[in-house]
């Protein structure tokens, strides 16, 4: 969870094409660097499992009112027109969306859950509350189960093997490859496998991280779902830690050390 807060605020600043930095040279964090719609999301999504555990219904429910509840706490944290819309609205349904919203917030899910198939079957419920096209589940499910297979040890070739074939991302671009011609596209089909590709060329999370951002394009998502990822095979270093909670206000901090206390709980750490 907190690798893709950490994500979200250093690829803040530098979000839009028109800021984005195609160099891993940049500072990590600087006074642009804030959380987005992404931290919020994550933890909305946190918060709606902790809640109520593992009922497939339940959980469909309390995603949708904590996100909604934490959306309008946050109304101008930089969400999409359509998902905008679907907070404010009086009876919201899922509009079929594919946009990488469904992606950045699925980490939780990833933590929360003990195995494959629930890990894939709950980011599933977790992007259909509004991302209900087959591009946007597959995101948010592609997402999850990189982050599942990096947190049981799997090497960076078994999770690029799987998703891969499970997913039919192409995953065998390079880095420099994708510099010149990527752009603030914020779809699933796009962001997805570029996140994944900057966190199979990394070697730490910063590395990751920064190289992320440097892909350009919808820089605090695609840091986002790769910060996710590599939070799950690597750690993050404590001073990073320490910089990206203290950019959180009390609402979201307090999300980030229940979801934290629980994983100790359970005997797991992040």
């Amino acid at each position: 969870m907190l690798g893709a807060i950490l994500g979200d605020i250093i690829g803040s600043p530098y979000e839009f094409t028109q800021y984005n930095i195609k160099t891993t040279n940049f500072p990590l964090f600087n006074v642009k660097s804030h959380f987005t719609d992404d931290t919020v999301m994550t933890a909305a999504v946190a918060q709606a499992i902790l809640n109520v555990g593992q009922d497939e219904e339940l959980v469909r429910e309390e995603l949708m009112a904590c996100m909604r509840e934490y959306g309008r706490m946050y109304l101008f944290a930089g969400y999409g027109q359509k998902f905008f819309r679907w907070l404010i609205a009086r009876e919201p349904k899922p509009y079929g969306s594919y946009g990488n919203g469904s992606a950045m917030r699925v980490s939780p899910v990833a933590w929360l859950f003990d195995n494959l198939k629930e890990v894939e079957l709950f980011a599933k419920i977790s992007a259909e509350v509004t991302h209900n096209h087959p591009e946007g589940i597959k995101g948010a499910q592609a997402t999850a189960t990189a982050i599942f297979l990096a947190r049981q040890g799997e090497s960076q070739a078994t999770i690029k093997k799987y998703v891969e074939e499970h997913y039919g991302y192409d995953l065998d671009r390079t880095p420099e490859a994708i510099h010149p011609e990527h752009t603030h596209v914020a779809t699933c089909q796009e962001t997805v496998p570029i996140a994944i590709i900057a966190f199979l060329h990394s070697t730490d999370f910063e590395s990751a991280v920064r190289l992320a951002v440097s892909l350009g394009g919808d820089s605090d998502t695609l840091a986002a779902i790769t910060g996710s990822i590599a939070e799950a095979a690597w750690g993050i270093p404590e001073e990073l830690k320490q910089e990206g909670l203290s950019r959180l206000d009390e609402r979201l901090l307090a999300v980030y050390l229940r979801f934290t206390k629980e994983l100790k709980r359970r005997g797991k750490t992040s």
